[in-house]
């Protein structure tokens, strides 16, 4: 009975499993294809005659010597390295806050998520007005330091960065807030009472006790957070574009404008599929170890 019941759902599901196949392996085996010619939209054929420019293994040579691309990397390295430790730590403070109960929580719950539901675009641009040279941040801290500050945020090489990685940080540590809440949530109430009665203060509690329960849910969080802010395009894109210069283009940026302003769709191809494999290779690694 049970054989002829997973027959059934086997038959059942098959059309799914066929057609999410396709969603995933077809575009998968085309990158890998196109990856290996100097196909473009402008070599006037199509892509299925990509063969007749075959170039082999050209592109992922280039993508070894892309001094452009690694500068590029480096600084989506740099914004990882900066915003999600800051997130964590901003998520982990606030989430052991809410921890308890204080007068007006449900409002200040409600409103310290608002940033994750706006849309990335519209962050960018809400950043990108209040980094005016005539903005509100020089506004306030001119009221603050006494005297006019015309700092050209999204003009200067050092301090464009900056406000990309502050636009991050404010979208995106309510989201480390709310994982790391549900995990300071699933820690046993009745450890920590019995260490309390021990006499363990708040922080030897919260290192012996929270922390270890909650190591799963950080890997999880960090690994979350590691993954987007690789990806980050949107918001960075309406603030600066990757300028000025290339002084915040990240790797999503550096793809985009060339995918669509030289139009070298086989070399995005091979840059692309590097980054898929480097990624789903440090994936793993980060499962393993979080399942040891």
């Amino acid at each position: 009975m049970k054989d002829e019941s997973a027959k059934l759902g086997f038959r059942l599901t098959l059309p799914a499993q066929v057609l999410v196949l396709f969603i995933s392996v077809f575009p998968l085996l085309m990158q890998l294809y196109i990856s290996l010619t100097d196909w473009s939209p402008l070599s006037g054929q199509s892509w299925t005659q990509a063969w007749t420019m075959w170039n082999t293994f050209a592109n992922y040579s280039d993508v070894i010597h892309d001094s452009r691309l690694w500068a590029a990397l480096g600084r989506t390295a740099l914004i990882m390295a900066v915003c999600v430790p800051v997130e964590f730590l901003l998520g982990l403070g606030l989430a052991t806050l809410f921890m308890d109960d204080f007068p007006g929580k449900r409002v200040a719950y409600s409103i310290l998520i608002m940033p994750m539901m706006v849309v990335p675009a519209v962050a960018g641009y809400m950043f990108y007005m209040l980094f005016q040279s005539g903005g509100p941040v020089n506004d306030i801290l001119s009221r603050l330091l006494g005297h006019p500050v015309t700092l050209a945020w999204l003009s200067d090489p050092r301090l464009a960065l900056v406000a990309v990685m502050t636009a991050d940080i404010w979208q995106w540590t309510p989201l480390m807030f709310l994982i790391l809440l549900a995990g300071l949530v699933g820690v046993p109430d009745d450890q920590i009472k019995a260490a309390t009665l021990l006499g363990a203060g708040p922080v030897h509690r919260f290192i012996t006790i929270v922390l270890p329960r909650m190591k799963a849910i950080i890997g999880i969080a960090l690994a979350i957070r590691v993954i987007e802010c690789f990806k980050i395009f949107d918001t960075l894109f309406i603030m600066t574009g990757g300028g000025p210069g290339v002084a915040t283009e990240t790797i999503s940026v550096y793809i985009y404008k060339i995918a669509t302003q030289d139009l070298i769709w086989g070399y995005v191809a091979a840059i692309a599929l590097v980054i898929l494999i480097v990624l789903s290779i440090a994936c793993v690694w980060a499962l393993k170890r979080m399942a040891k």
